[in-house]
C-alpha cells in the first residue's frame, strides 16, 4: 500500500518535530523515526488500529503523544493528520 499525506498533516509533521528538536537536541530525529515506525505499522496492517469513525483510523505512537489519522482508500493510504492526542481531537475532519 502506498502513503499520501494531506499537506496539512505534512505540516503538522514537520512542526512537531521541529518542537522536539528545540527541546533537546536529537529529539526531533527520534520523534521523526517513531512516526516513521508507526507508519511502516500502518503499511503493513492498515486495518487493525483505532476506529475513530467508520473510515477513519488511528495509530498511536508509542513514545510521544501523538497518533497518526488516516483513511484506508482502495490500494492507497491517505494520512489525514499527525495529531496531538490531548488536543482538539476532531479538528482534522474537514480534510476529508
Amino acid at each position: 500500500m502506498s502513503l499520501t499525506f494531506h499537506e496539512v498533516a505534512r505540516e503538522e509533521l514537520e512542526e512537531a518535530t521541529e518542537y522536539y528538536e528545540q527541546q533537546r537536541q536529537g529529539l526531533g530525529e527520534e520523534f521523526a523515526q517513531e512516526v516513521e515506525n508507526a507508519l511502516a505499522r500502518v503499511q503493513r496492517h492498515p486495518h487493525t488500529w483505532t476506529r475513530l469513525t467508520e473510515d477513519v483510523r488511528r495509530c498511536r505512537l508509542n513514545r510521544f503523544p501523538y497518533g497518526i489519522v488516516y483513511v484506508v482508500r482502495g490500494d492507497d493510504i491517505l494520512i489525514v493528520a499527525i495529531m496531538h492526542l490531548r488536543r482538539k481531537p476532531g479538528y482534522w475532519a474537514d480534510r476529508l
